[in-house]
């Protein structure tokens, strides 16, 4: 074409590009233009005039409410009144009329006979809660009144009420009307019999009357004003939400610009892509990196492959791999097609975001890496060129970095190391290689004029006989770069030149000094010889005093309490017969118990003195420890049961531990019987076994006596034994935690010790399930 090139853009269509076009760029397809809705934008414009509107619409609202139930209250005050009004002439009339059919012949009642009219019609709930009865007779006094009281017998109605004269007047057609009982406000009406005789007056409270009426104004009231401030807060604080709002989105506008600017300069976008409808949000900035106008569009998944290099493009593969939940987050490089037709390498990186607040989404920056990309290939091409020339030099080369990691070196280093090309991987250390590479017969510093700039000079012979002189200098980054020639054929020359002159004065020389030294070795060696056969006998007889004096106590001492011990048994069971008297039995009992006692310190001593001999050999095998402990805790029991002490066991079915078994055994039985003789009657022993972090821990914790704080040191040790009021009373050769600590120690563990004085002790144990652990 002779003024445009066809390519593809994002829409997938084809745009030419037009090369007299100033800007010289194309744009992206009309169709992913954000057309304005006209009505949105009318609802967008209308918005300010509707919140002013607000206000004045609640408020009349409110109005508007106050005056409805204003109007209805009083509506329902005058039906009240006009049916207090009906109640009480009715109830007058009505009673004056039982009167009538009362009295037979014109007779007068008694008292009692009216006061029976009025309780009949209160048990007929003919009068209403509140209404006041009274009948009086011709002269208006009254005769009885409906609560019964003597108060009101013998007053005169037109005395005590006011302003009703009305009522006494005209009777029955004067209705009922307001007046004063007392000085108190009250609707009222009167009624005479048919002959005259009596008269009836019935009275009812306005307070009473209004109660209902009152007690519901007032809480309308109350809830019309908590209705009115609840909506006067809720105005206030949506006027003050959308003033934050309008703040925010100020904010948002400003730092969205800020962000906009500086994508912009730091040759970088935002993209979002929507994995579940394909499409694609790009941040301004990356239309403008790849030269198409910017838009408020979304585009497709399409729209963007089409510009993506065919050997880069794999969107559709990543995004299934995504969808699967293959992969959470992407760091990949993509060539994408410019608006002007050449290639922009683009390095995006991504991350999934959390399906769990809406669709998938993957979220990312893009960052264009042209500039990198070419000074990358140029840097690949002059390292390549370097790496040439270096391997092309006669010379040893080898550069290692400021961390000692070997950067490169060429094939005659790598010769003259005896070692394969395969074994000089960059970046391997300095410290690793040098063991492997072959060892030098000799080495020696030379004098170098450029050693004030860090540099060295060595020459150093190859076990094959080769010479090498090596320069070493550092480089400003704290590398060191060797270099190193051969120079083989000059030591020959050199030393064939001084060989006959060295020769002879050094064979001279050699000889005197080989003669004065021989001599000064073996007088040494004579006089060490000495001292290590005198030392030799000494430690072989002190050993043999040592091993002399344990079989001798072994023997001369189990022997007879062994003999102690049997006897004694016999004895007390009374095999050959009774003993004759308590007190022997008593003597019995205590000789086997000291026989015992003696039996067992004996044998804790010779424990220990094979232990710090390192005569005691452990037997590893794989146990299994609950029945191990349980079988442990069965020794004990009898000694536990005689002082009603409680031994809780707290130990997992399968707990295997790679150790000796009788060296554990005798471990768990010492701390036992510690913890059972220590604890007072009917206290409490607990034994715990768990794996932690490789180790197996033993817990035992009881509730005796305690050990104080500052004797927490000495136990322990052999020996060493705790003195109180308590431990006094229980005899022991203070080797039990000696030997279990030796022992747990040859099993590569540890004895820990925790202890309140007076509530009780904790002991730790802890050894490596395997021997290996140990290390």
């Amino acid at each position: 074409m002779a003024n445009a090139d066809a390519y593809r853009a994002p829409t997938g269509k084809i745009y030419a590009k037009n090369r007299n076009n100033a800007r010289g760029r194309n744009r992206l397809s009309g169709h992913i233009k954000l057309l304005a809705d006209p009505a949105y934008g009318k609802l967008l414009a209308a918005e300010p005039y509707l919140r002013r509107a607000i206000p004045p619409l609640i408020i009349v609202f409110l109005l508007a409410l106050a005056l409805a139930r204003s109007m209805s209250l009083l509506g329902w005050r005058d039906d009240t009144e006009r049916t207090a009004r009906a109640t009480l002439s009715m109830a007058a009339t009505h009673v004056a009329s039982v009167i009538d059919n009362r009295m037979n012949g014109g007779q007068k009642l008694s008292a009692g006979d009216l006061q029976n009219i009025i309780s009949e019609i209160r048990a007929n709930d003919l009068i209403p809660s509140g209404m006041w009865f009274a009948i009086a007779n011709d002269e208006a006094n009254i005769v009885v009144s409906s609560d019964g009281s003597d108060y009101w017998r013998s007053k005169n109605l037109e005395r005590f009420v006011t302003e009703g004269q009305p009522l006494f007047l005209f009777g029955d057609r004067a209705g009922a009307m307001p007046v004063k009982v007392e000085g108190t406000p009250a609707l009222a009406a009167f009624s005479r019999s048919g002959n005259g005789a009596y008269s009836v007056f019935v009275m009812h409270p306005v307070e009473a009357i209004f109660a209902d009426w009152r007690r519901v104004v007032s809480i309308n009231v109350t809830m019309f004003a908590g209705t009115a401030t609840i909506m006067l807060i809720v105005l206030y604080a949506y006027f003050s939400q959308a003033a934050r709002a309008q703040d925010a989105d100020e904010l948002y506008q400003h730092t969205q610009a800020r962000v906009d600017t500086a994508l912009a300069r730091g040759r970088c976008g935002l993209w979002d892509w929507d994995m579940a409808r394909g499409r694609v949000y790009w941040s301004r900035s990356m239309y403008e990196m790849l030269g198409y106008e910017a838009y408020d569009a979304i585009l497709s998944l399409g729209d963007i492959s089409s510009i993506i290099h065919p050997d880069d493009d794999k969107l559709y593969s990543l995004a299934a791999q995504v969808a699967a939940g293959e992969i959470s987050q992407m760091d990949r490089v993509f060539r994408m097609r410019h608006a002007e037709g050449h290639w922009v390498w683009m390095r995006v990186r991504a991350q999934v975001a959390d399906a769990n607040v809406g669709d998938l989404h993957l979220v990312g920056v893009a960052v264009d890496v042209s500039e990198q990309h070419r000074f990358a290939q140029a840097t690949a091409q002059a390292d390549q060129r370097i790496r040439e020339a270096i391997e092309s030099i006669s010379e040893t080369f080898v550069l290692w970095d400021a961390d000692n990691r070997l950067v490169m070196s060429n094939s005659k280093f790598n010769e003259y190391s005896g070692l394969a090309n395969e074994c000089f991987l960059p970046g391997i250390g300095r410290e690793e290689l040098e063991p492997r590479i072959r060892a030098v017969a000799l080495e020696k510093r030379m004098a170098n004029e450029h050693g004030r700039n860090g540099a060295l000079t060595f020459e150093r012979q190859l076990a094959d006989g080769r010479w090498l002189q090596v320069n070493e200098r550092r480089t400003q980054d704290g590398g060191l770069v060797s270099v190193g020639t051969d120079i083989t054929q000059l030591k020959v020359h050199e030393e064939r030149l001084v060989d006959s002159e060295r020769r002879l004065m050094a064979t001279i020389h050699d000889l005197s000094l080989a003669r004065k030294s021989e001599i000064e070795r073996t007088l040494e060696l004579t006089e060490l010889n000495s001292k290590y056969a005198v030392e030799k006998e000494r430690a072989e007889a002190a050993n043999r005093a040592k091993s002399e004096f344990l079989a001798n106590m072994s023997h001369e001492l189990r022997t007879p309490l062994n003999a102690i011990i049997g006897f004694s048994e016999i004895m007390h069971s009374g095999t050959f017969g009774a003993l004759g008297s308590d007190r022997y039995v008593e003597y019995v009992h205590d000789i086997h118990t000291s026989g015992n006692y003696l039996l067992n310190v004996i044998n804790d001593i010779l424990d220990m003195s094979k232990i710090e001999a390192g005569h005691f050999s452990l037997d590893r095998e794989e146990i299994d420890l609950c029945p191990l402990i349980r079988e442990t805790v069965r020794v004990v029991s009898l000694q536990a049961q005689e002082k009603d002490v409680k031994v809780d066991t707290r130990i997992a079915e399968s707990v295997t531990l790679n150790a000796d078994r009788r060296a554990i055994k005798q471990i768990l039985i010492n701390l036992l019987s510690n913890a059972v003789k220590f604890t007072d009657t009917g206290g409490r022993i607990s034994v715990r076994a768990r794996k932690v972090s490789g180790a197996l821990v033993f817990t035992i914790e009881d509730t005796g006596c305690g050990i104080p704080k500052e004797a927490l040191k000495k136990i322990g040790q052999p020996f060493e034994q705790v003195e109180n009021q308590f431990t006094k009373s229980h005899a022991g050769s203070g080797l039990g935690l000696a030997i279990s600590r030796s022992l747990t120690q040859l099993h590569g563990g540890a004895l820990k010790i925790r202890s309140t004085e007076g509530v009780g002790t904790i002991v730790s144990v802890r050894i490596p399930t395997r021997a290996m652990d140990q290390a």
